[in-house]
């Protein structure tokens, strides 16, 4: 891993994909085939590099993303394995906002799952150039084209194919690459050196078709190649390689790979193609920040010269070296015992060892530099999403963004003088994972802990015992409901008391809308400094951060609500910021009231694999569950796959009943997709009574 490698050969990729489409077999493979081990890991056996952790063995998923280097071409490539399962699609994000280029994996049996649009789309929001593999071609029922069919329609890409399957199922036994019209066939069991050949006659057709149709695509997107196309002039190779490169980088073309990592074919091309086909640190575009005090714009170059800047996107409690912070270096170098500045924070940090990890492996280094992916230890105020900048250049880079928990239970230890290495375990577990939060219910004394999914808790909890030694009673999961208004309203609220003997007075004018759907909180101050000092507006818009935090209905918090300050009456001499505090919170409250308040809930978008003679069944019984079907699709092996949405309230329990109801047959993916109004008998039963009446 030592050695500075220029930026211009380094390349930092996650691989992203749906759950068990084979990710981490994929990139045990890449790293057996750069040299990096000098054994096939395997997930069934729990022997992978990347998935350490005891759980991830124990169950054969992938729970934390996970960091390691490799070596390819003379490229250096930085690769995040993360996880598929939509509980842990914070690992997801997270790992997407550092990123320059992305492998996304599909089954060939599947094609595009809800988590693989999910990832996609997540991939369009940071503009992450990527390429595909479809992998299990070796499986029944594997079909690359209706992949590639797939990934056009669902995913509104534009894939082009830059290989032909060679057989297919058991028969699967390499690749045409088309551009350099070459058969590429696995003999060897470890799949080590592939035979180049000729193309199979059977293919040649085939072939030809499907290599006019990617050259064709290819010159679309270049004005000089389409000029040589139209003309009838032969592209060569490392015209048709450039233009992919150009037009993947540009987000214009996905290329398409095939191939069967679990036994051990069609691996190597896809490292080709990450270093032929996806970005270096310097082609993407500069990183844009802000100024932390005039909010201007910045701009930092993936340069080592340039005023050092970095994002943090991970933070992990290490057994051996403490807490880590892993982060990404956009600009600049960083040396190990030295000081840096947490612009988000406004506070000075101490760098202790910088270390480059490999999955749960370290190597201590003295520098890092511009492109580099790294874990720093010893920062005592840095949390995810912060900014590491130089303190003479200081910026603040876009921070995060990561779902709300959807899901809750209580938890209490079993003793109470394991009540304080609880509290301490939380804490730990809330600074590595930001879509894990817990509180302390105010009225019942219990320790709630909220999360993405049953799965999440489930993991967590195990990680209390396993790494902090606590062990906890859990209660049953809870939906994690949220309230909202839907009447735009005018309210005032008017704080009159006596402190001392000292009259106080503060009188505030709230107006409060609803905000679309996915939309949290915007506050709006329109009263002029003269009207309202701006440490007063501040308290005001304090206040109703505060009062959204639990709403009137049942104390859930509120969403989707716009407030404005539209008016104040300032006494100076009888005016404090707690004054208007209160003013503010009656305000509010009294506007939340008259506003028509509803309650909400998550809504999961769902698919359902079912063997054809029980689509009925499992329909019916999704009826019953308020889930709104929206298509079906035949799938290989007398299967269909049903999706749409449902409420998360009536599918605990489910993946019991539809095993039930399908001898065992039928498995169901599904993640949160938005919040939606409760129904009114729905809420008078959660709330205990009628709406009216509260």
């Amino acid at each position: 891993m030592s050695g500075d490698f220029p930026l211009e050969r380094t390349r930092n990729i996650g691989i992203i994909a749906h759950i068990d489409a084979g990710k981490t077999t994929t990139t045990e493979r890449i790293l057996f085939y750069t040299g990096r081990t000098y054994r096939l890991g395997n997930v069934d056996e729990g022997t992978t590099v990347t998935d350490w952790m005891e759980q991830e063995r124990e169950r054969g998923i992938t729970i934390a993303s996970a960091s390691v280097t490799c070596f390819w071409r003379d490229h250096r490539i930085n690769i995040i394995d993360t996880p598929g399962h939509i509980d842990f699609t914070a690992e997801v994000q997270r790992s997407l906002r550092v990123l320059d280029g992305g492998v996304v994996i599909f089954d060939a049996v599947h094609g595009v799952q809800p988590q693989s649009e999910t990832v996609w789309r997540q991939a369009d929001v940071f503009g992450v150039p990527r390429i595909c593999f479809v992998n299990k071609m070796d499986r029944v029922g594997a079909d690359f084209w209706r992949c590639i069919r797939m990934i056009r329609e669902r995913l509104e890409a534009v894939p082009v194919a830059i290989q032909v399957p060679i057989g297919v199922e058991s028969s699967f036994i390499g690749v045409v690459d088309l551009i350099d019209r070459v058969a590429l066939i696995y003999r060897d069991e470890l799949g080590r050196a592939p035979d180049r050949e000729p193309v199979p006659e059977e293919l040649q057709a085939l072939v030809e078709e499907k290599r006019e149709n990617l050259v064709e695509a290819i010159a679309e997107t270049d004005d000089v190649l389409l000029a040589k196309y139209l003309e009838g002039e032969e592209l060569s190779s490392e015209e048709l390689r450039q233009g992919l490169r150009k037009a993947t980088l540009n987000g214009q073309l996905v290329p398409v790979l095939c191939g069967a990592a679990l036994r051990n074919r069609g691996v190597q091309p896809v490292l080709d193609a990450i270093v032929d086909y996806l970005p270096s640190p310097l082609d993407i575009p500069p990183i844009e920040g802000e100024d932390p005090k005039t909010g201007e714009k910045i701009v930092r170059h993936a340069d080592p010269r340039e005023p050092f800047s970095a994002l943090v996107f991970k933070i992990v409690t290490d057994p051996f070296v403490g807490r880590l912070a892993y982060m990404r270096v956009y600009s600049g170098t960083l040396h190990s015992n030295s000081s840096v500045y947490n612009s988000t924070k406004d506070r000075k940090e101490r760098i202790g060892r910088l270390l480059h990890m490999y999955a749960n492996h370290r190597e201590e280094v003295d520098h890092v530099s511009a492109g580099d992916i790294a874990a720093v230890g010893g920062l005592k105020f840095t949390f995810t999403g912060d900014t590491l900048c130089d303190r003479k250049h200081p910026i603040i880079l876009e921070s995060i963004r990561f779902p709300e928990p959807v899901i809750y239970v209580a938890i209490e230890p079993r003793t109470a003088a394991d009540e304080d290495k609880l509290m301490n375990a939380l804490r730990c577990l809330a600074d590595e994972d930001p879509t894990f939060k817990f509180r302390v219910d105010e009225n019942t004394g219990q320790t709630i802990i909220s999360g993405m999914g049953e799965l999440h808790l489930e993991i967590l909890v195990e990680r209390l015992v396993r790494e902090f030694k606590v062990w906890a009673k859990v209660g049953k999961p809870q939906v994690a409901y949220r309230e909202t208004i839907t009447q735009k309203v005018r309210s005032e609220g008017e704080f009159v008391s006596q402190h001392g003997g000292k009259p106080l007075y503060a009188r505030v004018v709230l107006e409060l809308a609803p905000l679309g759907k996915g939309e949290g909180f915007i506050f709006r101050n329109q009263v002029s400094e003269e009207e309202l000092p701006r440490e007063f507006a501040v308290a005001v818009e304090e206040a109703v951060k505060e009062s959204m935090a639990g709403g009137v209905l049942a104390g859930y918090p509120m969403v989707a609500v716009q407030v404005a300050l539209v008016e104040a009456t300032f006494i100076e001499d009888q005016a404090t910021e707690g004054a208007f505090h209160s003013a503010a919170s009656i305000a509010f409250h009294r506007g939340v009231l008259k506003a028509h308040p509803i309650l909400l809930e998550p809504v999961m978008k769902i698919e359902v694999n079912v063997p054809e003679e029980s689509t009925g069944d499992v329909i019916g019984d999704l009826n019953v569950r308020r889930g709104e079907i929206e298509g079906m699709e035949p799938r290989p092996g007398g299967m269909q796959a049903i999706w749409g949405h449902v409420p998360l309230a009536e599918m605990f329990g489910y993946a019991t009943d539809l095993r039930s109801a399908t001898q065992g047959r039928g498995a169901f993916t599904m993640e949160f997709d938005y919040y939606a109004p409760v129904p009114k008998e729905v809420a008078e039963r959660i709330l205990g009574g009628p709406l009216e009446l509260r």
